[in-house]
């Protein structure tokens, strides 16, 4: 019976009905030791008719083992692993047998569990019970919340109870448990048959914390309750302390070994009492005092505050000889690390050693969180100052692969190689500039880089200044790019071809991408980079298909954002808006499930672009002004497009002038939104306002060759020498060139000049076209000007039709995925593989998805005209 618990116990019972209902849901019961969390769960467990039982409780002793968490909540139901896919189930199945590794990306456990979750739910509504969360290792953690967060029509309820701290989940909801209130903790003490002598005091002094409440009733009648100005949980523990005091030693040293051992593993636990002289008649004290349990091969504290108590109440030298006695007992070769480490006080090559081959049992089953705190941890035991930095670098490469940026910079500051090892130095410098790049400051990451090229193995030297160049480019640092070219003696095409471009040598510049990009191996991230720089968007969307295509494939969740970044700034140039949306919004979403917000803006200057043509202002300026340095070329590009749409020449020219002056004046969206000035600049009847950065475009598109640019340059010239051949010239490489915005631009303003030139009904066929490209892009600024120019021709009738409506247009971003994907002929268990959903969750959306589009079923689907858009 739980007293004063109706409103949560109200929650949990929505929670479950929602399960069973086929909704998916979480709920975090948040709140101090003591306080009925465990109480509530084992309610929801009673509750829980009609839905199968998962469950785990964090152990404080084992917060660094790699998974163990998880091995505990999915152990029941390990023989469902065949039904995932191959990435996934090789991922669980190195969760469960830690002698298997787990590939490369650390997110796909995570997707592992939402799709095992949803397998197991297929049979009937499931609901995992996670207590004392605040104890997970950050392995489970952050896989169980991973899955959290995508399970939406799986029938999945998750219960969390964690304390104050330790365990963050900011985007999950969260219920406290009330304090008792006098009334019902009096009914409370009634029925455990407590009656104390002064029982006022004891329901005050518990501030409504049950677990207070029952143990300062049990100790007040033994004149050893704690009082004072002491938080409750505090209270608690002293008043255990006070308990176990009372003990025998031996009985102390067996609730020692215990609580050390932290598992509850009596075999172990035994192993290493036989060492010490003690054995299990010494839990006898114990257990009559309620102290612990004993059941079968398991030992269990009433509550963890206990086995804090009788820890916390051994001297030092008591505790390292029990962790010396456990980790010679146990067979568990990280349980043994465990031990060995709190058992070593001083450095110890030995013991650090042990630590390092745990830590890379960790890190191969993609564990970085807790692979990192073991190599700190090795580094504390490590004797000679090489090693030690070696180790600590180390660490903070693996927390940064863990996402955790602020803890990698700590660690990196903290390793000092010895100042004559430059090749360790120059190792040292990868991690810092990574550290950096990671928390945004891609200038000194670039300078780093560049310090220590010269310093490192030849193998290494043209990565890192390749590495270097790319953190000095993007951040607009085009000294640093040059130093990178003169730090590699100018012999790399590719860091010499960036520097050439930082230049202006665009002769120079661009076939060295070009050249670098047909012979750089297939799988070279450099080679997308590189073709978005060349302005080459079909190579760029075939690049970064593919990769997206490798990375859904092999499980390589953690990459997937960068390259849907790339391919969304493909199909935007492409004009394909609905999908380039589509694309960042998936970024988004995954960029926000594994912990990586920072590449939040520079998606957001994506979607700027789409907002810029099709003149929504709000959006626009929003997404453009919260992008830092990596986007910055692109949103300032942006704005200056949405002010031309919007008629606002001088802002323009103004935009376009400031970009070409600042430190990303080399980027390819500002050297391209050069035509974008030059038309703003004519119509403010200014257009030499424009040369300077008109020439400069000019031999940009010479030198790329791009079809695309070289027909925007010859509307430019049309637009400043008001001649037709260059309107005819630009509709001619318009035909075989991509970018149906700049086309329907170019036929915008031929139809303006054949109006202008008396020549109306030659001007409807090129006004026309424009004004369907841009309904069909929902430029609605370029649409008004377009419908005006065409009634200003006469003809009125195309320019008052309503543009028909795309159905496509009614979904969602991830709707419209899941419907590509399912027209194409995909099950819904190959959807939810590439689009890391459940199979529920993928005909959930398939099912919202139908109404909008007029169809009943997939074959219908199938055969309705899904132009891409």
């Amino acid at each position: 019976m739980l007293y004063g618990r109706a409103g949560e116990q109200a929650a949990i019972g929505a929670l479950l009905a929602a399960a069973r209902a086929g909704r998916s849901g979480a709920l975090v019961l948040r709140g101090e030791a003591g306080i009925g969390k465990s109480a509530l769960l084992g309610w929801a467990a009673e509750a829980a008719t009609g839905l199968r039982v998962l469950r785990v409780t964090g152990i404080e002793a084992e917060a660094d083992l790699a998974f163990g968490g998880l091995v505990q909540l999915l152990w029941p139901v390990q023989d469902r692993l065949a039904a995932l896919p191959g990435p996934q189930a090789e991922a669980l199945r190195a969760v469960l047998d830690s002698g298997r590794t787990g590939g490369q990306d650390r997110f796909v456990t995570g997707l592992a569990v939402l799709t095992l979750l949803a397998e197991v739910a297929d049979d009937g509504p499931v609901l995992c019970l996670v207590d004392d969360a605040q104890w997970l290792d950050r392995a489970t953690s952050d896989a169980v919340l991973f899955a959290v967060r995508r399970l939406a029509a799986d029938r999945v309820a998750v219960l969390f109870g964690a304390r104050d701290t330790g365990f963050a989940a900011p985007d999950l909801p969260e219920l406290r448990p009330a304090r008792l209130d006098a009334a019902d903790a009096g009914r409370l003490l009634a029925e455990r048959g407590l009656a104390p002598p002064s029982p006022a005091q004891v329901i005050a002094r518990s501030a409504g914390n049950p677990l207070a409440l029952l143990e300062f009733a049990a100790a007040q009648r033994e004149h050893h309750v704690a009082a004072g100005p002491l938080p409750v949980a505090e209270r608690v523990l002293a008043g255990f302390r006070a308990q176990i005091s009372a003990l025998p030693e031996r009985t102390r040293l067996m609730m020692l070994l215990a609580a050390a051992e932290g598992r509850g593993h009596l075999p172990t636990l035994l192993g290493a009492a036989d060492l010490l002289g003690v054995g299990t008649a010494d839990l006898e004290r114990a257990e009559t005092a309620r102290l612990l349990d004993v059941t079968g091969t398991t030992i269990t504290f009433r509550h963890p505050l206990v086995g804090t108590a009788a820890y916390q109440g051994a001297v030092l030298a008591r505790r390292i000889a029990v962790h010396q006695a456990l980790a010679e007992s146990t067979s568990d070769a990280d349980c043994r690390v465990r031990h060995l480490a709190a058992a070593t006080t001083a450095p110890d090559e030995r013991v650090a050693a042990e630590i390092v081959r745990s830590a890379d049992r960790a890190r191969a089953r993609t564990a970085f969180t807790a692979a990192a705190g073991l190599y700190r941890q090795a580094a504390q035991l490590t004797p000679e100052a090489g090693a030690r930095a070696a180790r600590l670098a180390e660490a903070a490469a693996l927390a940064l692969a863990a996402g955790h940026g602020r803890l990698a910079a700590e660690l990196v500051d903290q390793a000092e190689p010895p100042a004559g090892d430059a090749r360790a130095r120059a190792d040292l410098a990868r991690v810092r500039a990574a550290v950096e790049f990671e928390l945004g400051d891609g200038r000194a990451a670039g300078r780093l880089l560049v310090e220590h090229v010269r310093s490192a193995e030849p193998a290494g030297a043209v990565a890192m200044a390749r590495t270097a160049a790319r953190y000095a480019w993007s951040s607009g640092d085009g000294r640093t790019v040059h130093d990178a070219n003169d730090a590699l003696d100018g012999r790399d095409p590719l860091v010499r071809g960036m520097a050439a471009l930082v230049d202006g040598d665009f002769a120079v510049g661009l076939p060295l991408l070009a050249g670098f990009v047909a012979r750089a191996p297939a799988a070279d991230p450099g080679r997308t980079y590189c073709a978005m720089i060349l302005g080459d968007d079909a190579l760029t969307r075939e690049l970064a298909s593919a990769e997206v295509a490798r990375c859904r494939r092999d499980g390589l969740l953690g990459a997937l954002p960068r390259v849907l970044q790339d391919l969304a700034g493909a199909l935007v140039s492409a004009g394909l808006h609905r999908d380039a949306v589509a694309a960042v919004a998936e970024a988004a979403r995954i960029s926000r499930d594994t912990g990586s917000p920072q590449r939040l803006p520079r998606l957001d200057a994506v979607v700027a672009r789409v907002a810029a043509i099709e003149g929504d202002e709000r959006r626009c300026r929003e997404l453009a002004e919260v992008s830092p340095d990596a986007g910055g070329a692109a949103s300032t590009a942006a704005l200056a497009l949405l002010d031309l749409g919007l008629g606002r020449y001088e802002s323009t020219v103004d935009l376009v002038d400031a970009a070409l002056r600042g430190p990303l004046g080399y980027a390819t969206a500002v050297v391209v939104a050069a035509a974008d000035q030059v038309e703003a600049a004519v119509r403010l009847g200014e257009p030499g306002r424009a040369d300077a950065a008109f020439r400069r475009f000019e031999a940009w598109a010479r030198a790329g060759g791009q079809p695309w640019a070289a027909a925007v340059v010859a509307r430019c010239h049309a637009l400043l020498g008001d001649d037709e051949a260059h309107y005819l010239r630009a509709l001619e490489l318009h035909a075989r060139s991509g970018r149906p915005f700049e086309r329907a631009r170019t036929e915008l303003l031929y139809g303006e000049w054949l109006r202008r030139a008396k020549r109306r009904s030659d001007a409807r066929v090129p006004l026309r076209s424009a004004l369907e490209t841009f309904s069909r892009l929902h430029a609605a600024p370029w649409v008004d000007r377009a419908r005006t120019e065409l009634v200003a021709t006469g003809d009125s009738g195309p320019a008052a039709e309503p543009t028909a409506e795309n159905p496509l247009d009614r979904l969602t971003p991830q709707e419209l995925q899941v419907v590509r994907l399912a027209s194409a002929g995909g099950t819904s268990r190959e959807i939810a593989a590439q689009l890391f959903l459940s199979p529920r969750t993928v005909e959930h959306h398939l099912y919202r998805a139908f109404p909008k589009l007029g169809v009943r079923s997939r074959r219908e689907l199938s055969r309705l005209e899904l132009g891409r858009g």
